[in-house]
């Protein structure tokens, strides 16, 4: 072979991987636009992505412990979901609600809805106000049907999420507001459940698709990490609120999502908030600033 044409082969071919190389995306310059929005706030927040299709992941902040709220009612639907397809559960059984656990000074609008009086819901049901709605009684009602807690805790585990733990209930929170600081969980492990829940490596399709259109008829605020984002992005999501205790001290305010790009691409986002004297407004303001950078970069 004439050497100047091999010579020029290799430049080529060498010019083309480098150009290949310069043309992925860089996942640091991610990082390092999250971390200058997170920077200014006097708050722990944690961050989890998981790109579903080409396997980028990055993580923020993942050591912390943060306190789940009301985003558990996406692995506890997953739990109750499985107790279904083994025959244990069925999504038409009725389930009774005594009229004393109806009357809870707690979110439900089911209570607003039907009352403070004896009331029997289906578990599609207890599962479309858990999940869409963010029913503190339809959530505790699920966790007494599936056996507690944490017996929803240790078939997330046996899904080998390891990173989580789930031992209150809604009213046990609203009761000890240190409680919530027991059902944590890291950002990262929520996203792998996210991801794997979106495969359908959890559920049959019938049950993933149910759960799926619940996360995206959320009427959870569309203020955290849909906020930014374009309105015709679908986001299919389950938020997590502590409110406020008598210092003005807020333990979590969260959004869990799986966010469908263009193309037909996911991503997997978990962001928690945590430990912040901040506003509602402000928290889920950075919430929703995290989503858009992430959004940008991959579109």
């Amino acid at each position: 072979m004439n050497k100047h044409f091999a010579f020029t082969c290799a430049a080529l071919a060498s010019a083309y991987v480098s150009n290949q190389c310069a043309a992925q995306p860089n996942i640091n310059v991610l990082r390092e636009r999250l971390q200058s929005v997170i920077a200014p706030h006097r708050a722990t927040v944690g961050v989890g992505m998981i790109n579903i299709e080409n396997g980028d992941t990055l993580t923020i902040n993942n050591e912390h412990y943060y306190p789940m709220q009301s985003t558990y009612k996406f692995p506890l639907a997953l739990a109750v979901l499985h107790e279904v397809e083994q025959g244990r559960l069925a999504l038409d059984q009725k389930v009774h609600i005594p009229a004393e656990e109806m009357r809870q000074d707690t979110w439900s609008p089911m209570q607003d809805k039907f009352g403070t009086h004896a009331t029997d819901k289906t578990v599609d049901e207890l599962l479309y106000y858990a999940v869409s709605g963010s029913d503190n009684i339809a959530c505790d009602a699920l966790f007494k049907l599936a056996g507690g807690a944490r017996k929803g805790n240790d078939y997330i585990h046996d899904l080998g999420i390891k990173d989580i733990a789930i031992v209150g209930t809604e009213r046990q929170m609203h009761a000890n507001w240190m409680m919530q600081y027991n059902n944590w969980c890291k950002p990262y492990a929520m996203s792998q459940l996210l991801k794997g829940f979106y495969e359908g490596r959890y559920l049959n399709e019938q049950n993933t698709h149910q759960l799926m259109g619940y996360m995206i008829a959320s009427t959870n605020s569309d203020k955290r990490i849909k906020g930014k984002l374009p309105a015709d992005v679908v986001v299919a999501h389950k938020t997590g609120t502590s409110g406020f205790n008598d210092t003005g001290f807020s333990g979590a305010c969260n959004d869990v999502a799986i966010i469908t790009l263009s193309h037909q691409r996911h991503i997997a986002l978990t962001v928690f908030v945590s430990d912040t004297r901040e506003s509602l407004e402000e928290q889920e303001r950075l919430i929703a600033m995290i989503a858009k950078e992430v959004y940008e970069y991959y579109e």
